[in-house]
């Protein structure tokens, strides 16, 4: 009874004192009660630059650009199930609208171009998932506005590089800030970045260079000429790891314990070989059965790539002897691993090589090229320790690069459409382990390189053909029904499949 009498006791003083008390005996003194503009900056660049995973979630983009097999399951992006989107990116799109809204006046063109960059790349890469989103009339919950229409992916296209130009311009103005993880508030590099990903668009663009509304080419010459462009790989927006707690590379073996099912396609190895390529021993391990039978880590011939689009049962045959390469070991027992790029220097240089074979501007498509074989390589070079148990004694050196770039298979020659094949293979090799899923975009809008598709094995409806797009979210069916509905229609005559073509590819 005495203890009844104390517990009404403390619940006749708490309602006497009021909730005020109440909640400063309950506060921690060593958490943030109040956002900051600097600390929604972190989250939203954060957002934008760290890998979806670790294990399987972040090598799946791979998977499905065939680069990689995942051996653990049957995995759906290997045999081309995209299944359906996320809209989830939204909510980081709110901390970024709060994060300008909250600046400092003395701030705010930074904070602002932020804001624009990462509402810019955020709906950009999911509209290249899906088409039509909302943009226009996207985030106004606060407006009672839950079931926003949806802008044409035209309309969207249109609004993100006005967006993105907005951004370049702000970040020209804007002086340092804090909060960012990457450049440390340096806008100079932020307005490179911002540039750099304009042209990306654009590029992306390239089945609309006669659009007289869009002035592809104009706006691309524009930005080549006239703003300041990305200069070396210190320029890359990237995520750098380290050997702390919480910032280990997501694929190191202290984190991620079944790095062992990430196997090499035949489509990279075979690649590799056939350039000469010492990216090879620095991106895989010999197979097992190839040094049994007395082959040297450093022999190109000691690495096997598998099938990437074989029976599922015929390549765990092959894993189980060992006949195949797994990925090279500083992936997993350096905890830096490399940098994880978002948006890249050498990404860039094949950007402007192509584009100057297609005419946009004027300049040498060969030095450009070159260029960004340089920058891929030397950022391999440069994150690696010199140790063979990473290069397996074949040594990327300026010297072999060199060598590299003069032999008959890389050298840029040929037709138009040929040089475009090349530059895209080479974006192709870059993009391993890196840039999610803009390998499989690239193939999507160029063809390059020619992916095996295996009828017998492709799981997707139109078993001749690697999916398109991923369909919308079923929340969207669920919570904005009417809209969606009218996307899908108006897109894809009413039917929201894998195999539909979106406005950016026709």
């Amino acid at each position: 009874m005495k203890r009844v009498r104390s517990i009404l006791y403390v619940i006749l003083c708490a309602i006497m004192f009021g909730c005020s008390n109440f909640d400063d005996l309950n506060t921690n003194p060593n958490t943030v009660e109040n956002a900051t503009s600097s600390l929604l900056a972190t989250s939203v660049i954060l957002d934008m630059v760290q890998p979806d995973g670790y294990a399987a979630n972040f090598i799946q983009d791979a998977c499905l650009a065939k680069q990689m097999i995942w051996m653990e399951y049957l995995h759906d992006y290997n045999y081309n199930v995209l299944g359906r989107a996320s809209f989830s990116g939204y909510t980081m799109l709110i901390n970024a609208n709060k994060m300008k809204e909250l600046a400092a006046e003395q701030d705010r063109e930074a904070y602002e171009a932020l804001a624009l960059l990462a509402k810019a790349y955020k709906l950009f890469y999911l509209s290249m998932q899906v088409g039509d989103i909302p943009f226009s009339n996207a985030l106004q919950g606060e407006l009672n506005n839950t079931k926003p229409q949806y802008d044409s992916q035209k309309e969207v296209m249109e609004a993100i590089l006005e967006d993105l130009e907005m951004a370049s311009h702000l970040f020209s103005l804007a002086h340092s800030f804090e909060g960012d993880p990457i450049f440390q508030g340096d806008v100079s590099k932020w307005e490179k970045v911002t540039n750099a990903f304009r042209l990306k668009v654009l590029m992306y663009l390239s089945k609309k260079e006669n659009d007289p509304e869009l002035n592809i080419k104009e706006q691309f010459a524009r930005i080549f000429n006239n703003d300041p462009l990305m200069e070396s790989n210190r320029d890359n927006l990237q995520l750098v790891f380290s050997d702390k707690s919480g910032q280990l590379y997501p694929y190191n073996k202290a984190i991620s314990k079944h790095y062992v099912y990430a196997t090499i396609s035949s489509v990279v190895i075979d690649t590799l070989k056939a350039y000469n390529d010492y990216r090879l021993f620095y991106f895989a391990q010999p197979a097992a059965t190839m040094i049994e039978k007395g082959l040297q880590p450093d022999n190109a011939d000691a690495y096997i790539g598998l099938d990437p689009v074989a029976d599922f049962s015929d390549v765990k045959s092959e894993y189980a002897k060992g006949a195949y390469s797994a990925i090279n070991l500083r992936y997993i027992e350096i905890p830096s691993g490399e940098p994880y790029t978002r948006v890249g220097y050498a990404e860039q240089c094949f950007i402007l090589a192509e584009a100057m074979l297609r005419g946009w501007i004027n300049g040498n498509a060969i030095e450009y090229y070159n260029a960004g074989i340089k920058a891929s390589m030397r950022f391999i070079a440069e994150n690696t320790p010199d140790d063979e148990l990473y290069h397996h004694g074949k040594k990327i050196t300026e010297d072999y690069i060199d060598t590299y770039l003069n032999s008959e298979s890389v050298m840029l020659k040929g037709g138009i459409e040929h040089q475009i094949k090349q530059i895209i293979i080479q974006k192709y090799l870059t993009y391993y382990m890196q840039y999610p899923f803009d390998a499989y975009y690239e193939y999507r809008r160029t063809g390059y390189p020619v992916l095996p598709i295996n009828p017998f094995t492709n799981r997707n409806v139109e078993k001749d053909k690697i999916p398109v797009r991923w369909m919308y979210p079923t929340k969207e069916f669920d919570y904005n029904k009417e809209n969606v509905d009218k996307a899908v229609a108006s897109q894809y005559d009413g039917i929201d499949n894998n195999n539909k073509i979106m406005w950016i590819l026709k």
